[in-house]
């Protein structure tokens, strides 16, 4: 098992930064992504890290804006999130999967923390 807990949301006005932070226990794990969901929509890829060389991919929507990083000392995946913008309001939640690579899907991830709001006001 792969225990994960998501942290650093908030409130934030439009052109404002957040990081979250996704720390994890357990078992070993190859890949570390960040989904998020918002109200009536389904969940969406943000970002993704392979936890052994640090490979990164993004979805279209946040590239630019958006990095993803790992601290492989404290188990702990960071997505620092610039330049907000009202529609990247969601809930947010860091996934751990063994298996894949660079997985943009989620039902590739086997575990899952419990989520952290961000809220972006215009």
């Amino acid at each position: 098992q792969v225990q994960l807990v998501e942290s650093g949301g908030g409130l934030v006005q439009a052109g404002g930064s957040l990081r979250l932070s996704c720390a994890a226990s357990g078992r070993s794990f190859t890949t570390i992504g960040w989904f998020r969901q918002a109200p009536g929509k389904e969940r969406e890829f943000v970002a993704v890290i392979t936890w052994n060389d640090g490979s990164t991919f993004y979805a279209d929507s946040v590239k630019g804006r958006f990095t993803i990083s790992r601290d492989s000392a404290k188990r702990t995946a960071l997505l620092q999130m610039n330049n907000l913008k009202p529609e990247d309001t969601a809930v947010y939640y860091c996934a751990a999967n063994a298996r894949y690579l660079i997985a943009t899907i989620s039902s590739h991830y086997d575990y899952w923390g419990q989520g952290t709001q961000v809220t972006v006001s215009s």
